[in-house]
């Protein structure tokens, strides 16, 4: 059976030697984030910090900080979860061999959530204060949840069938909230809290809301999952986790939100629906700062905790982190059900590297004209729009969708080779189709204001139109100002430009001229991609600094130019290189560096005689 709590978890882990315990002092402010990086970039196990700095909690990390691990935690569910979503996708197949899915119709009993009096989450009270006080990076603007289970109820239709379970960053300390009365609410757009927001709002009533941390390693899973509208997390939280999940119901006048009993802890309290203060900053999972702005608050009524609770934690940052792995394991569940909810659509795949929302990859299929061979996208771009008319999938930035028939062995997860394959095909005076002024992700900051920029699709079909360069050519000339040209894959190459002098919302022209200085006969044309660079030697050195410079540093309607650049039809394009500018800008959040002196002082953890010795 899967896990009914943390603390089992815990201990099992330490029983199979997949968690060491650190029983020196530890700050949980920036020293405990600086060992989960080590620990984790290292391929290391999970870390039980045993004495905290001015706290009487311990905290553990790292519990998902490889996929071997994931899968050995969920390694009771994970079969028969899957078994259930292929039910979805064919119900036929339980009619034809029953016996392979009993299991899967068992886990689907644990959908239901079980009723229950109290539950050890009561056991104590405390204050926001006493709570480990989590600190990731030096410019962070305060304290952090970075594990919160935020759970809420649709104002409008309450009880758990209409609930959300999701993982919004909470804010403890700094700003301007009031100490142990209130905390921050970070969540960003299309999550389904928003959904219940929008109903208090509408109501003029505050929304209610608890905050659990720690619990079944199920329900962290469950609150980033990417399930459908209508779709409960804490149901399928019962069923990863094979249990029902014990939810403590009021049976007060004043109904209250439903507290989840195995918890280690709970924040409960109320959403003002008009009120507001800013946010952050906050180190994120693009690699960069997310900056304060304006987010919800929430008013603190009880915090309580079970008897020997365990504070779990992560660290978000340039990928890959930890959050990597919870991306994989959600591939691996819902991978398969991808072509049941898109037609045509075989395959996405939401590159990590790039910070996960910036760029997308997908396999489409051209069945348009079956009786004819495709020779450029046509139903590729119905696919397109389908994508970005999905769920989170509509926070993409870059999508680049391929026909599968023309490589039936292409695989979506194979970056490099998806690359080589797309810019083989694509012609750029027509594969190229852009949204302006639309929605980007909270987090990213290419564009000028929080959740605003641009979108293009880029879609290829057809034969090879050229082969791609991996050598620099004899005669390859730059215009002045512009240096140090790198190869970073086939056909791509970066290469250094002047800094960016703009100031915000003004445009430099530096890009436009290093385009019109160029020619569609020069050599440089034999890259289709050129990308704009502050450091040409940074961005080729490795895949992982390509995507993440390109496609986090760049907004497609802004930052995209091409050598015999045209528009016509209101259609843009060029018939040379296409260029992008992915400098450093000045509305872009800064990148995250450690502090050297808490780097120096986590060293004797990983020095002969300290506890993590060999790890990191």
């Amino acid at each position: 059976m899967g896990y009914r709590n943390l603390r089992e978890c815990v201990d099992e882990l330490a029983a199979t030697r997949q968690l060491v315990r650190v029983d020196d002092e530890v700050d949980a402010n920036l020293e405990a984030a600086e060992i989960h990086r080590r620990v984790n970039q290292a391929g290391g196990p999970a870390v039980l910090f045993t004495r905290v700095k001015g706290c009487a909690f311990p905290m553990v990390c790292n519990l998902f900080g490889t996929l071997e691990r994931a899968r050995y935690i969920f390694r009771d569910s994970l079969d028969n979860v899957r078994r259930l979503i292929e039910m979805k996708i064919d119900p036929r197949a339980v009619l034809r061999q029953p016996s392979q899915w009993l299991g899967a119709t068992r886990t689907a009993l644990t959908l239901l959530p079980k009723r229950v009096r109290s539950g050890p989450v009561l056991d104590h009270e405390t204050t926001i204060d006493r709570l480990p006080q989590l600190k990731c990076w030096p410019e962070d603007g305060g304290a952090f949840i970075t594990l919160p289970l935020v759970y809420t109820e649709d104002a409008d239709h309450s009880g758990w069938r209409h609930s959300n379970l999701g993982m919004y960053r909470v804010q403890l300390s700094g700003g301007q909230y009031r100490p142990n009365e209130e905390v921050g609410l970070h969540y960003q757009i299309h999550r389904g809290i928003g959904v219940h927001h929008a109903a208090a709002v509408r109501r003029k009533e505050p929304l209610k809301a608890n905050i659990f941390v720690g619990g079944a390693p199920a329900m962290m899973l469950a609150a980033v999952m990417p399930l459908p509208e209508g779709m409960p997390e804490i149901a399928f939280a019962g069923a990863l986790g094979r249990r029902r999940v014990p939810l403590i119901e009021s049976k007060s006048t004043a109904r209250q939100l439903p507290i989840y009993a195995e918890a280690d802890f709970c924040i409960c309290g109320t959403v003002n629906p008009r009120r507001t203060l800013p946010e952050g900053p906050f180190g994120d999972h693009l690699g960069y700062y997310s900056l304060a702005h304006e987010f919800p608050v929430l008013c603190v009524k009880r915090v309580y905790h079970r008897t020997g609770a365990i504070w779990p934690f992560t660290v978000v940052g340039r990928p890959p982190q930890e959050d990597t792995v919870f991306g994989q394991l959600i591939h691996e569940l819902t991978g398969p059900i991808i072509p049941t909810v898109i037609a045509g659509v075989r395959a996405v795949h939401a590159v990590d590297a790039s910070g996960v929302h910036p760029l997308l990859l997908a396999i489409g299929s051209e069945r348009y004209t079956p009786y004819s061979k495709p020779d450029r996208p046509q139903e590729l771009l119905t696919q397109a729009n389908a994508i970005l008319g999905q769920g989170q999938l509509s926070l993409a930035k870059y999508l680049l969708i391929v026909n599968g028939g023309d490589d039936e062995q292409l695989d979506v997860h194979n970056v490099a080779a998806f690359f080589a394959h797309l810019l083989r095909r694509v012609d750029w005076r027509r594969d190229l189709h852009f949204q302006t002024c639309t929605t980007i992700d909270t987090l990213d900051y290419s564009g000028e204001r929080l959740n605003e920029g641009s979108k293009v699709v880029i879609a290829a079909a057809g034969p090879v139109q050229r082969e791609l360069p991996t050598e620099l050519p004899g005669d390859l000339r730059l215009p002045n100002g512009f240096r140090n040209p790198h190869i970073c894959l086939a056909g791509v190459l970066a290469v250094e430009g002047p800094k960016y002098s703009a100031a915000t919302g003004e445009n430099d022209s530096s890009v436009a001229q290093f385009c019109s200085a160029l020619a569609c006969e020069d050599a440089i044309n034999q890259f289709p991609l050129i990308v704009i660079v502050d450091d040409s030697q940074f961005t080729a050195a490795s895949l992982a600094n390509f995507l993440w410079v390109t496609f986090t540093r760049s907004n497609p309607a802004a930052d995209l130019d091409g050598i015999g650049s045209f528009v016509e039809h209101k259609h843009w394009g060029c018939a040379g290189a296409l260029v992008i500018d992915a400098r450093l800008k000045p509305h872009h959040a800064p990148p995250l560096l450690p502090d050297l002196e808490v780097s120096r002082r986590v060293d004797k953890f990983f020095a002969a005689g300290g506890p993590l010795h060999g790890i990191g």
